[in-house]
């Protein structure tokens, strides 16, 4: 019955990424044709930077600059804001998808899923939260799941989102500075077919997912969070560590803590 399990597994990793990669080449199209400005909010140039190690771990930083008005940034510079932005993420892996792929949570874990359990792609903990003055940082630490090589069940690899803001030269300006980080991945597509799989289906996923995900930022269309547990910034810890696009720079590759 095990045996059954993981070829059932198997076939259906195949299906979901052909059908999301097959839907994405729409999305695609019609994402990266759109202008970069957003009302008075502009969005800066999406880098990629994504790296396979010898054992088969993923590090990808997906990065950008949104130019915005400081008084808009002031206004959603909150923990309750950042609940949303990371509820914002999921609700738009899920539209972009058609409804293949959901988002079901628990007290505890937060499932993605297609269409419904028990297919579940990635299993996270629930999201831990940091925050300050100038520095926010949600992190999710990867369970398991249909996606995830047995290295990296329940081990060390997570999904975050670092945002950081300051001032511009431009006065009432400033610049919000975003990072999606997927660290200490291990891919099952790559373990089971090839790296260059992984780099062609989930890795541009994931991109595209990160420039809608922008956009929804830039138009101040955050969804509503699904547990609204933090009012004010002395809730939360503040976050320690460089950020993921100073870490290279820095010569160290260990995360921002952001347990709380």
């Amino acid at each position: 019955m095990t045996a059954l399990w993981y070829i059932v597994e198997g076939l259906v990793t195949i299906v979901v990424i052909v059908a999301v990669a097959l839907v994405l080449v729409r999305v695609a199209t019609r994402l990266l044709s759109r202008p970069r400005s957003v009302g008075r909010v502009e969005i800066g140039r999406l880098q990629d930077s994504t790296h396979t190690d010898k054992n088969g771990a993923v590090l990808s930083v997906q990065s950008a600059d949104l130019q915005m008005d400081s008084a808009a940034l002031e206004a959603i510079w909150t923990p309750m804001h950042l609940e949303r932005l990371a509820r914002t993420y999921w609700r738009f892996l899920t539209r972009c998808t058609l409804g293949l792929i959901r988002v079901q949570y628990t007290d505890n874990e937060r499932f993605v899923v297609f269409l419904r359990r028990p297919f579940v792609l990635l299993a996270f903990r629930k999201p831990e939260y940091r925050m300050d003055g100038e520095r926010g940082v949600v992190r999710w630490w990867i369970e398991r799941g249909v996606l995830v090589a047995a290295p990296g069940v329940d081990s060390d690899g997570y999904l975050e989102i670092d945002v950081s803001r300051k001032a511009t030269e431009t006065d009432g300006r400033s610049t919000l500075h975003v990072d999606i980080e997927i660290a200490n991945y291990y891919p099952r597509i790559a373990a089971s077919i090839a790296q260059w799989a992984y780099a062609a289906t989930q890795s541009r996923i994931h991109v595209l997912v990160t420039y809608g995900f922008l956009r929804s930022i830039a138009r101040g269309d955050l969804a509503e969070s699904r547990t609204g547990r933090f009012a004010q910034i002395d809730d939360l810890s503040s976050p320690v560590g460089p950020r993921p696009r100073d870490r290279g720079a820095a010569g160290d590759e260990r995360p921002a803590s952001s347990a709380g």
